[in-house]
């Protein structure tokens, strides 16, 4: 049915989420649609807070915290329209985006679409990327292993794969999924979202399966907040809001999903080499700490428990090992 379906998880973030449909209501839709929201929530005690903003907005249970993609899953098996929006509620629709990114993509050969993201304060924030050989990117988080990467990609001229400044049309391989808008027709073909993942890396690996039968784009002059992490910021009670942030609990997650992605996108031998990076750049960063502390003179406690907390996150990755590459599925969630 020629239409649009519009997908947003819920998990402890209904404030979020009904600034996200005023934001949507403010510009309304022009084609036929549906909003579904997915609760991941154990209580459904928003039901009635968000169907009183919207009653036409449709409630479907998951019954426990599933996550992103088996969330997004349920979502898209519920709906009945030929396109599919999935909308992280922590956004919020500038300039009629929806409206101008549906027209321009429902009759076109893109197999997916997203829009410029922005912060908060309206500058550009990454929407989308190519692909990086091997996933080196997925290293430039290593403690001072990092650093030596960056320098040897400035040397010989080699330019960041991601898209922050969108053109009229960009075409990538990776679109960021706070806002992801899909044919059904395409999944059909490359799948549904892997459910093995819990959050983070979910998306770049799904897009890896939809690059393959057709283009992905970012449409630049559709414009959407995205204030990035709100939730899991306050679930992990994490200070740090970025993606490469892997010392603390939420950066627990971020490298074990990452790591999944890895194995999944580029095998068993770049998985390897990117484990033993991380459990030598975290091993390394243990060993500096007293230089760090007397030369950058930062707290003693803080640079340790940083360290230990990253040195920890690696261990999980090993401990996880069994799992990765078993032939049973299993649901990598750790926090």
């Amino acid at each position: 049915m020629f239409g649009l379906s519009i997908i947003i998880v819920n998990y402890k973030s209904l404030q979020l989420i009904s600034e996200c449909i005023k934001s949507i209501q403010k510009f309304g839709i022009n084609c036929d649609h549906e909003i579904i929201i997915v609760n991941n929530d154990a209580s459904d005690i928003g039901k009635t807070f968000i169907q009183d903003l919207d009653p036409k907005v449709i409630w479907c249970e998951m019954g426990y915290n599933a996550g992103f993609a088996r969330a997004n899953n349920r979502g898209i098996e519920f709906s009945k329209y030929n396109t599919i929006l999935l909308l992280n509620p922590d956004t919020i629709i500038l300039n009629d985006a929806i409206n101008k990114c549906f027209s321009q993509f429902a009759y076109s050969d893109y197999v997916a679409c997203g829009v410029q993201l922005l912060n908060p304060d309206l500058t550009n924030q990454i929407s989308g990327s190519k692909f990086f050989t091997a996933g080196l990117n997925y290293l430039l988080p290593i403690p001072y292993l990092g650093v030596c990467l960056k320098s040897v990609a400035s040397f010989f001229h080699i330019n960041p794969p991601h898209v922050k400044k969108a053109s009229m049309i960009s075409e990538v391989e990776w679109i960021n999924g706070a806002f992801i808008m899909i044919k059904k027709e395409a999944i059909s073909k490359a799948g549904l979202l892997d459910e093995e993942f819990f959050l983070y890396a979910e998306e770049i690996e799904w897009c890896f399966r939809l690059s393959k039968i057709g283009k992905l784009v970012i449409l630049g002059d559709s414009q959407v907040v995205h204030l990035v992490s709100g939730t899991i910021q306050a679930v992990t009670k994490s200070s740090d809001n970025s993606y490469s942030n892997l010392f603390d609990r939420k950066g627990s997650q971020l490298l074990v999903s990452n790591h999944l992605m890895i194995l999944k996108t580029y095998g068993s031998l770049i998985f390897s080499f990117h484990l033993l990076s991380h459990t030598f750049g975290s091993m390394i960063n243990i060993l500096l700490i007293p230089m760090e502390y007397l030369f950058l003179r930062n707290s003693f406690y803080a640079i340790s428990n940083k360290s230990l907390f990253y040195f920890r996150n690696v261990l999980m990755v090993w401990k996880l090992l069994p799992y990765y590459f078993s032939r049973k599925p299993h649901f990598f969630k750790v926090i």
